[in-house]
């Protein structure tokens, strides 16, 4: 047998079917479907690109669902096809690049999920109908799509920035964070009705 071209499955170590397993678990929760985030995490920790019969004889998974599962990918461009000499079936491989994995995940959810309810708010505040919500009605979903743009607006420019960038200003954020929490002084009622920062 062609060793290149071997099922992958007896390469996957403990530790590595840990993580895979995992992965898949997190995914479920994020709303990814389990397979789709399982092969992921597999191609993330592939030295080698797969093709779909290695991924589907690795995670013990149907041709058909790895196939979908595939195309689910490509889609969030979280997996791209390339080609092993000698062998004409498409192979699959991933960014190995944990930062711009999470840049690509960021900017595939933000156009899935918040471009659609962006645009749905903006429909209803520029409706004819909306004069006719109740104030508090219009005021929450007044803040609601100022709220998400605001948020939008932030992960645009984040997503902008080189990786090693984005590295820094998120530990930047950290210890900013972690300042502010320590500067804000603890009210503790004294003996007496006197209060005094702890």
């Amino acid at each position: 047998m062609d060793t290149q071209n071997a099922p992958a499955a007896s390469t996957l170590a403990p530790v590595s079917e840990r993580f895979v397993v995992h992965w898949g678990e997190m995914g479920t929760r994020w709303g990814v479907n389990r397979t789709v985030a399982q092969i992921h995490a597999l191609l993330y920790l592939s030295e080698q690109p797969l093709n779909a019969e290695q991924i589907a004889d690795t995670l013990g998974v149907a041709r058909s669902n790895v196939s979908n599962s595939l195309k689910e990918l490509l889609s969030w461009q979280l997996a791209r096809i390339t080609h092993v000499l000698g062998d004409r079936r498409d192979h699959y491989t991933t960014s190995k690049d944990v930062w711009e994995l999470f840049r690509l995940i960021v900017e595939g959810r933000r156009q899935r999920e918040l471009a659609p309810t962006i645009a749905t708010l903006r429909e209803c505040l520029a409706s004819p109908e909306f004069a006719n919500e109740s104030a508090e009605s219009r005021k929450r979903i007044g803040e609601t799509l100022q709220f998400i743009e605001v948020l939008t607006s932030w992960s645009d420019e984040m997503l902008r920035l080189k990786p090693e960038t984005l590295a820094k200003v998120l530990k930047l954020g950290g210890r900013i964070s972690k300042l502010i929490r320590d500067d804000v002084p603890t009210a503790r009622a004294a003996p007496g009705g006197d209060t005094r920062s702890g």
